[in-house]
């Protein structure tokens, strides 16, 4: 286990320019304490704000955080209810604090599903951050990997149709351009809570070189030594993006 007290940026540990997560575990937490559900996402809110003000810390360029999935529809609709007034309430206060720390919010995913007050919401907070140099928070809403990327692929065919793009332009390269945060670093580490280990769908363009980091807390639980033992597990990882490991250390050594 990490200690709380060890500063990160005192120790000789890389740190992920972007970091990707799928916050697992909210509804387990208040069953294990015999609270409703939604008592486990607010508390899920919670464990959002420490992360994002940690990641500030440590210099963190990009923390992206799958909120709700295009899947999490098929919840219970009471469920679904309260995780969108859950969701407007955060933006509303968690929005302000950002704009205060210099961390900038985006949000990806299919909007056009949620309420017209919730879209609403969610531009005012984009817009009232956008200016902001720190910490690039974006949040995943109704997204999905294979969206994304089905979205990518009608944008490229309709400049294909229009004869703007020959079908021999489309590398992945173009088509890395036109799936979700296209314009940032691709993350260098996943981490998901709750148990599972599974992608479920999320950034799956993005992910491809992505070290991941799975872990048992539930989200609720996961506080700065918890990333802190995430970080340290990813720095102790050779990334070699298709080369050999005595490749990456030549190449070390020659920087």
């Amino acid at each position: 286990m990490a200690d709380d007290n060890v500063d990160i940026l005192a120790t000789n540990i890389t740190i992920p320019r972007h970091i990707a997560i799928i916050m697992d575990g909210n509804g387990r937490w208040a069953e294990k304490r015999n609270k409703a559900r939604v008592m486990g996402h607010r508390a899920g809110v919670e464990a959002v704000r420490g992360v994002v003000e940690s990641c500030a810390k440590q210099g963190v360029e990009v923390l992206t955080l799958f909120a709700f999935s295009s899947e999490n529809w098929r919840r219970p609709k009471k469920e679904v209810g309260l995780l969108m007034e859950l969701f407007m309430t955060a933006l509303g206060h968690e929005v302000r604090r950002m704009h205060k720390n210099n961390v900038r919010l985006r949000i990806i995913g299919d909007k056009e599903r949620f309420s017209s007050a919730l879209q609403g919401r969610i531009k005012k907070a984009e817009e009232l951050t956008k200016d902001n140099s720190g910490l690039t928070v974006v949040v995943a809403a109704n997204y999905g990997g294979r969206w994304d990327v089905t979205q990518a692929a009608k944008d490229l065919a309709g400049l294909v149709r229009d004869g703007e793009l020959s079908v021999e332009d489309i590398t992945p390269e173009r088509m890395a351009s036109y799936v979700s945060l296209s314009d940032l670093p691709e993350p260098d580490l996943f981490i998901r809570t709750g148990g599972e280990k599974r992608i479920s769908n999320f950034l799956l363009w993005q992910l491809a070189y992505t070290e991941l980091y799975f872990t048992d807390t539930l989200w609720p639980d996961f506080k700065d030594d918890s990333l802190t033992e995430a970080i340290t597990s990813f720095s102790l990882r050779q990334r070699r993006f298709g080369q050999t490991g005595k490749q990456v250390e030549e190449a070390k050594a020659d920087a």
